[in-house]
């Protein structure tokens, strides 16, 4: 009786659906489109010489990633590249995810990664940056974020879009120690 119960509990716990009615566990690849803006403190070291090294601007952003339903749990990972207006040129990166199921459709997440900032290079002055070579809005560094999913069907349009996978998210990251808070929303199509 006790061999046969210790058989069943593999099989049950590879049984259980998510929230949402789907398999625990599978591959849930997306992509998705979404803008944001960033603002970056300026560098500690330069604003002692009173130069603005302010780097801030508006964002597009392209993302590519997939998801490991774990039950109720998911973990992930993205790649992104951003196109930008204002002083930052490009960001790109690529982070992993991690957080829990909720509702139909649902999800909230924390993330980390990596990811690097090209940024306009033009200053009014000219000044040498602590590396001793010409200053740059160039960054790179770890970065974190919290964010939310919601399906549409979780807010009331679920007949707008059926049964197809589209997930409106919201979020903010920081990066390299709370250097920037950057606010994003985007629209998600998983298949």
């Amino acid at each position: 009786m006790i061999a046969g119960g210790a058989l069943l509990l593999p099989a049950q716990a590879f049984a259980q659906e998510a929230p949402d009615g789907t398999d625990a566990f599978g591959f849930e690849p997306y992509v998705a489109v979404g803008g944001g803006y960033d603002v970056y403190d300026r560098n500690e070291e330069i604003r002692d010489l009173g130069i603005d090294d302010t780097t801030e601007g508006a964002l597009i952003t392209g993302t590519v990633g997939a998801n490991v339903p774990l039950g109720p749990l998911f973990v992930g990972a993205e790649g992104f590249g951003s196109y930008g207006f204002g002083d930052i040129d490009w960001e790109y990166g690529a982070a992993g995810r991690f957080g829990a199921r909720m509702g139909e459709t649902g999800m909230i997440f924390g993330r980390v990664g990596y990811m690097w900032v090209e940024g306009e290079n033009n200053f009014d002055n000219d000044f040498i940056d602590t590396d001793g070579g010409p200053s740059t809005r160039d960054r790179d560094g770890v970065f974190y974020g919290i964010g939310a999913e919601m399906g549409t069907k979780d807010i009331g349009l679920g007949g707008l879009t059926g049964e197809s996978g589209v997930r409106l998210r919201f979020g903010v990251d920081t990066f390299k120690d709370f250097e920037s808070f950057r606010p994003n929303a985007a629209v998600v199509f998983q298949f």
